[in-house]
């Protein structure tokens, strides 16, 4: 009778046990789910706001009944926007610039955070300081070094010696090439770092295995190390065009006469005053002022940034499906 006694009281101590770590789960879950919730609504609110903005008439921009949601739907923003910014042209031209210097950027950096993950070299550690202080020292304070080496672009004087004078590199895509294959553009020390760390991390037994069945450094880089470190490029490939896609400094320097999105959504609100004042100052239903309104520039300028953010999640939804089955793909069995 004892024994069904203390059987019967340690039933009810682990029942409650059991209760109280329900509850205690049930309750974080619930405080986890709505920290996450909070979270996601401020990272995406301003972007929600831009969306709602971008589809309002003039009406709903100065009707205060409307806050979220049109009332008159249209897209004449987009069509407007679209006129403004030359938007088709400058999309072609700008996938292509930055789609050709993400992908020179990549292979370089590759090259360099392998040898520096793998090889044993004079100056290793001091090369790599070099590389740290790419990441650190911001492109702008070398603006005028840069500006100066690409306007009298020449190699140890053969340039000058073969055409008589150095090459202008300025206002020319092969400047920006140029530093993303020599492993100089828009945070390619970042990259460099990324994939060095990725490449230590690599057992060396796989290339030691690749070496008994015959791969020399070349061949074992490219059929081993290569495809199991493509999450890693994905990554790195992303930050690289995303960042590119966005850039001002560079393309001002190197892209001056190209059409690019970002110098042409940095001078969205300037055309659409020139356009406003024509159109309406001009035909006298607009008043005297030569400044368009404050609020139809601000909507002008939410709708070209969704349209420059348009390709970007295009491209993150492709590419995230890429590194999940890469990841799945090419993980190392142990």
């Amino acid at each position: 009778m004892s024994n069904d006694k203390k059987t019967k009281e340690w039933g009810n101590i682990s029942g409650s046990y059991y209760v109280k770590k329900n509850i205690w789960d049930i309750t974080f879950k619930i405080c986890r789910g709505i920290l996450l919730f909070g979270l996601c609504f401020l990272i995406l609110q301003p972007l929600l706001d831009k969306l709602s903005i971008s589809f309002m008439s003039w009406e709903d921009l100065y009707d205060g009944t409307v806050i979220s949601i049109p009332r008159n739907f249209t897209l004449a923003n987009y069509s407007q926007v679209s006129s403004l910014m030359n938007y088709w042209a400058s999309l072609f031209q700008t996938l292509l610039i930055v789609l050709g210097s993400s992908v020179l950027q990549i292979a370089a950096c590759t090259l360099a955070g392998y040898g520096f993950a793998r090889f044993k070299f004079p100056l290793k550690n001091f090369w790599f300081l070099c590389v740290m202080l790419i990441i650190i020292v911001p492109p702008q304070t070398i603006m005028s070094s840069l500006y100066l080496n690409f306007r009298f672009f020449d190699v140890f004087g053969i340039v000058r010696l073969i055409t008589g004078k150095p090459v202008n590199l300025l206002n020319n895509v092969l400047g920006l090439f140029l530093l993303s294959m020599t492993g100089m553009g828009l945070k390619s020390g970042l990259y460099i770092f990324m994939l060095r760390q990725y490449f230590r991390g690599m057992p060396k037994e796989l290339e030691e295995a690749a070496w008994v069945d015959g791969c020399g450094r070349f061949k074992t880089f490219i059929q081993i190390m290569l495809p199991d470190a493509m999450p890693m490029l994905t990554s790195c490939f992303l930050f690289s065009f995303v960042w590119q896609w966005t850039d001002s400094f560079y393309s001002t320097l190197f892209l001056s006469s190209y059409r690019m999105l970002s110098k042409g959504l940095g001078g969205l609100a300037e055309r659409y005053a020139q356009w406003y004042a024509q159109v309406y100052v001009a035909s006298g239903t607009g008043g005297v002022s030569n400044f368009a309104p404050v609020a139809q520039t601000q909507m002008m300028l939410a709708t070209g940034m969704l349209m420059c953010l348009i390709p970007l999640i295009l491209l993150y939804l492709v590419a995230q499906k890429a590194f999940v089955e890469s990841l799945s793909q090419t993980g190392i069995k142990m």
